[in-house]
């Protein structure tokens, strides 16, 4: 199947979109890949139902804005492709499926005694009918009613991008996008994943707060700023982090209020410190010691964040470019091969990547 797969992370940057040519096993070609910064009017919209189901009771209705950003974000993901699709020389009619993840408001983990919650929105009928094109939705949601995390989903394509590239086990790859997350091939299929705490998300929220701009570009106010270890060490000692894996995060369960005290530059720094020592930790906690770590999101693009990686992980750190990755376009790929599994009946998460009790399929498919 030739399948366009879309991801918008919680950035709320871009509608990322990337080709891929799989059966849901393999991969035999890889089409076009790119994307088109959000409209501030789909950002608002999207912040405003992130605010909205933070504030969200359980066993109360969905919230009305639900329904309208989810329009919004199909209609920005259908001119977003389109002008991909012309500038790429294809068109809706060359493509068999689409894999739209949808924009997640709302991660809610599973505690004790309850399941969790997540909500990505896009209407994936809307999709459909503009597109001429079925599409494959709703990734999530059935591995979290399972007792599942519902994240992270991307290690199975880990796993099929690395048998891509040539590679061997055992290998990590991390991804960093608003939270952090790391998939481990030990060999055959075994893999194993969690998030392993923030990743850029709470330097952007840091950044807006302050009114600094939506990021720390380069790591420019990192670059210049002092880590607080006093600060650093509260950040730790969060619960999260004793918890054994699988086990995934939200990018707004972690407090800014002890970056307060500190200037912009040195809040920044701390935050670099935080996600490098939290990826440290995490991969003591599983005692895995793979030959290479390959980093890809956006994180990886900012110098200070690959810095602290290498400067405390024993293994080399190496960017999705060196090994001819789209590091921009991991996601997006994810979610398109993830479409071609949904297609096929495959399964999308694991016992030891979400915490499902068996491997299951997940995802929907509603047709133009």
């Amino acid at each position: 199947m030739r399948v366009l797969g879309f991801m918008t992370g919680t950035s709320l940057d871009a509608v990322d979109m990337a080709v891929l040519e799989t059966d849901g096993e393999t991969i035999s070609a890889f089409g076009p890949a790119g994307e088109r910064k959000l409209t501030d009017a789909t950002r608002d919209i999207m912040l405003a139902a992130t605010k909205e189901a933070l504030a969200w009771p359980r066993g109360a209705a969905e919230p009305a804005i639900f329904a309208e950003a989810a329009r919004a974000g199909a209609e920005e993901h259908f001119a977003a492709a389109e002008e991909f699709l012309a500038a790429n020389g294809l068109a809706w009619a060359d493509l068999d499926l689409i894999g739209m993840h949808g924009q997640t408001v709302l991660h809610e983990r599973p505690q004790a005694g309850r399941v969790g919650r997540t909500v990505q929105l896009g209407d994936a009928g809307l999709l459909a009918r503009k597109a001429g094109v079925p599409v494959a939705y709703d990734f999530r949601t059935a591995d979290v009613a399972a007792g599942g995390e519902g994240a992270p989903l991307a290690p199975i394509y880990h796993l099929a991008r690395a048998r891509a590239s040539g590679l061997s086990a055992p290998l990590a790859v991390l991804n960093i996008g608003g939270v952090a997350n790391v998939t481990f091939w030990s060999g055959g299929e075994d893999i194993a994943a969690f998030d392993t705490g923030p990743g850029n998300g709470m330097i952007d929220l840091m950044v807006q707060a302050r009114g600094a701009g939506r990021f720390d570009d380069g790591g420019k106010y990192a670059s210049v700023g002092r880590v607080d270890d006093g600060v650093l060490a509260g950040l730790l000692g969060h619960p999260y982090f004793r918890e054994p894996p699988p086990k995934s995060l939200d990018r707004y369960d972690f407090s800014l209020e002890p970056l307060d005290p500190l200037e912009l530059e040195d809040a920044a720094a701390t935050l670099v410190a935080f996600m490098a020592e939290a990826v440290k930790a995490g991969f003591e906690m599983i005692g895995q010691a793979p030959t290479e770590v390959i980093v890809t999101g956006g994180g990886r693009r900012n110098p200070e964040i690959m810095k602290a990686l290498r400067s405390r992980l024993p293994m080399p750190v190496k960017s999705a470019e060196d090994h001819g990755w789209r590091g921009d376009s991991i996601e997006a790929e994810a979610f398109a091969y993830l479409a071609a599994r949904t297609a096929q009946g495959l399964p999308i998460s694991f016992p030891k990547t979400t915490g499902v009790p068996k491997p299951m399929t997940g995802g929907k498919i509603v047709q133009p």
